[in-house]
C-alpha cells in the first residue's frame, strides 16, 4: 500500500468509519494511505482512500488498527474533520452493539433513527467552541436517505435488519451493570446499546455530512441474564462483518453522483443553527 502525505491530492465521496471487527480497508481497490493533519490533532489512524465500483471511498478505523483506542479516547473531532477535508459527503458508520430487546437478536442489523446520550466525560462535542456559537437541531440525527439505502441493501441480501431503533450511548469502556441495563431497556425504552455513536453523530451533523449507522448486534446486554462467551461474540462478529461488507458494496455505487438528498436534516444543519 502506497503512502502519501499530501491529502490535498486525494479526494473521496463516501466515508466509511469502521468499528469493532471492521478494521481492514479491504473493501477498497487501489488503496493509498493518507496522513491528514487537523486542527484537533491526529485522527484514529491513517485514512485509506481507494475505490469501490469506481466511487472514491475513504476508510477510517474508529479505534485505530489493532483496536488500540477505547471509546472514550477516540479523537472524534479529528476523525470527522479528516473525512470532511477529503471531500467526503456521505458517511456510513459501522459499529457493534448489544441488544436491549428480545426480538433484536444477535446477528441482526439495526439502522437506528434515534439516540440517547448517556456519556459523562467526553470532551469536544462540537467544532464550535467560540467565538461562533452553533446549536444544531438533532431532532432527526441521521440522514434518512442513507438510512433507507442501508435497510434496502440488507433486505436485498436477505439479512435480518430492523429499520428503526434507539441507540443508547454509554461512556465505556466498562459495560453496564444489570441495574443500568434494565433502566436502558425498561425506563428509556432503548433498543440497542453501544459506546461510540456520541459525539460522532453530532459532529457529523455540524459538518453537514450525510451520516447513518449500520449497527451489528453481537449479543444481548446483561438485562437478559444470558451469559455470553467471547467465542460466541467473535463468531457473530465475523459473520456480521462479512455481511456488512456486502451491504457496503451494494450501497456505495448508488451514492455516486447522488444529488443532495431530500430526506436529510444533516445536509443543512447550519442553516438555522448559527447564533
Amino acid at each position: 500500500m502506497h503512502e502519501i502525505t499530501r491529502p490535498e491530492n486525494v479526494r473521496a465521496h463516501v466515508g466509511i468509519i469502521g468499528g469493532s471487527g471492521l478494521y481492514d480497508p479491504g473493501i477498497v481497490e487501489r488503496p493509498v494511505e493518507v496522513r491528514v493533519s487537523t486542527p484537533y490533532g491526529d485522527p484514529s489512524d491513517f485514512v485509506v482512500v481507494g475505490e469501490v465500483s469506481g466511487v472514491k471511498v475513504a476508510f477510517l478505523p474508529r479505534h485505530g488498527r489493532g483496536h488500540r483506542l477505547p471509546p472514550h479516547a477516540i479523537n472524534y473531532r479529528a476523525n470527522l474533520w479528516a473525512l470532511k477535508a477529503l471531500g467526503v459527503k456521505w458517511v456510513i458508520s459501522v459499529s457493534a452493539v448489544g441488544s436491549l430487546r428480545e426480538d433484536y437478536k444477535p446477528g441482526d442489523f439495526v439502522v437506528p433513527d434515534q439516540f440517547i446520550d448517556m456519556t459523562k466525560n467526553r470532551k469536544h462535542y462540537t467544532f464550535y467552541d467560540g467565538p461562533i456559537t452553533v446549536h444544531v437541531s438533532m431532532a432527526d440525527p441521521f440522514c434518512e436517505d442513507l438510512r433507507q439505502r442501508l435497510v434496502e441493501a440488507a433486505r436485498k441480501h436477505g439479512y435480518p435488519v430492523h429499520d428503526r431503533g434507539t441507540y443508547v450511548c454509554i461512556e465505556g469502556p466498562r459495560f453496564s451493570t444489570r441495574a443500568e441495563s434494565r433502566v436502558w431497556k425498561e425506563v428509556f425504552k432503548a433498543d440497542i446499546i453501544g459506546m461510540t455513536l456520541v459525539p460522532e453523530v453530532n459532529l457529523a451533523c455540524e459538518a453537514q455530512l450525510c451520516y447513518a449507522t449500520l449497527a451489528m448486534i453481537t449479543d444481548y446486554d446483561v438485562w437478559a441474564e444470558r451469559p455470553v462467551t467471547a467465542e460466541e461474540v467473535e463468531r457473530v462478529m465475523k459473520e456480521n462483518v462479512a455481511r456488512a461488507r456486502k451491504i457496503l458494496f451494494d450501497v456505495i455505487p448508488k451514492l455516486s453522483g447522488s444529488p443532495e438528498p431530500a430526506k436529510c436534516s444533516c445536509c443543512r444543519a447550519l442553516e438555522h443553527g448559527v447564533v
